[in-house]
């Protein structure tokens, strides 16, 4: 997915850099009505209210699920009359972050969303928006201080690996001896042991089923194809793949047609519009993928206005929105893809 601390994981630095350079838009929101992928059906466009502006900061978008990120923080905004959202450039360079970052703290902006390329180092300037009075809503990759946000939204990685080995142990639970193997993501990143762990722990419920094989990947359709090859040379026979991430799924993929292989099943990690299409063509290996919501990213803004505006979450009786909300990882298959195709990122 991408090559900083994490893909969804965080950032910190001490450096400014000019206003003029740090800011690609400034977008005055007018109401429309048009077709909104990022909202969700269950989502409740209230009435106009207090003027909110919003600060939004993340990383560069150098991956499918990055791009989408944005697209859907950009697109959740527009939505409402009521709100203006300030927009960085994405920058993976921890320095340049932290001075896009501070330049919205400048302009008092009425709350910040920050999907930190590397939370650890970008803890400090949360931290410094929160004791300038702003409410920072914690995108995706934590910060490592609780009182540098007001509100954490993100995935679930150990939540991923379990989904993803209960649908391939429940699809391969009455074979005996089932093989089946796991292509990872970046090995040194905490996501990856999370949802590593979380696949083995749902494959300790079937007995006849074996892990005999495991790669690790970089996030990219190149390392994708090239670690699937390797994978595919070194066991000719297995039952089930279950891959961390559909960008790098496109590489396995490819390796996997290159093979001429079609005699096991895989399940992808993300949710990818190329892997939504293919699942719902259903003319090869490819039968599910595990989300990991880009539409997290609308949410966040929503959080991000309802905290400006003193508001607290529809459909909850409490007055304040919750500390933190955990998104839960929904197993795609051609029993439901429909429904999720609109949020399928390229």
């Amino acid at each position: 997915m991408s090559h900083f601390t994490s893909r969804r994981g965080l950032l910190f630095g001490t450096a400014a850099v000019s206003a003029g350079a740090l800011l690609t838009g400034c977008t005055r929101n007018e109401s429309s009505d048009k077709d909104d992928k990022a909202a969700d059906p269950q989502s409740v466009a209230d009435k106009p209210g207090k003027h909110v502006t919003i600060g939004f900061a993340g990383p560069q978008a150098d991956h499918g699920w990055l791009n989408a990120i944005n697209e859907n923080a950009k697109s959740r905004a527009e939505r409402y009359e009521d709100v203006m959202l300030e927009i960085t450039e994405g920058s993976n360079d921890t320095a340049q972050q932290i001075g896009q970052i501070e330049t919205l703290i400048n302009k008092k902006v009425d709350v910040l969303v920050v999907l930190p390329a590397d939370g650890k180092a970008l803890t400090r300037v949360g931290l410094k928006a929160m004791r300038a009075g702003i409410p920072v809503v914690n995108l995706d990759r934590v910060f490592n201080s609780p009182q540098a946000y007001r509100c954490w939204i993100g995935g679930d990685n150990y939540g991923m690996g379990l989904n993803a080995g209960h649908y391939i142990g429940e699809k391969l639970k009455g074979k005996p001896n089932a093989r089946v193997i796991e292509l990872a993501g970046l090995d040194n990143l905490e996501l990856t042991k999370q949802r590593s762990q979380g696949f083995d722990d749902a494959l300790k419920n079937y007995p006849n089923i074996k892990k005999v094989a495991r790669q690790a990947a970089a996030f990219t359709v190149e390392s994708g194809q090239a670690k699937m090859a390797q994978l595919l040379q070194a066991q000719p026979k297995f039952d089930a793949l279950w891959n961390h991430d559909d960008d790098q799924g496109v590489g396995a993929l490819r390796a996997i047609e290159q093979a001429g292989r079609d005699d096991f099943l895989m399940v992808g990690g993300a949710g990818a519009l190329s892997a939504f299409q293919a699942i719902k063509q259903d003319d090869g290996v490819l039968k599910a993928t595990v989300l990991y919501p880009p539409t997290m990213a609308a949410s966040a803004i929503d959080l991000a206005r309802a905290l400006g505006q003193g508001k607290g979450v529809g459909g909850l009786a409490e007055f304040e929105i919750p500390a933190s909300l955990t998104l839960y990882s929904a197993v795609v298959d051609k029993t439901n893809v429909d429904r999720y195709m609109s949020t399928g990122f390229k």
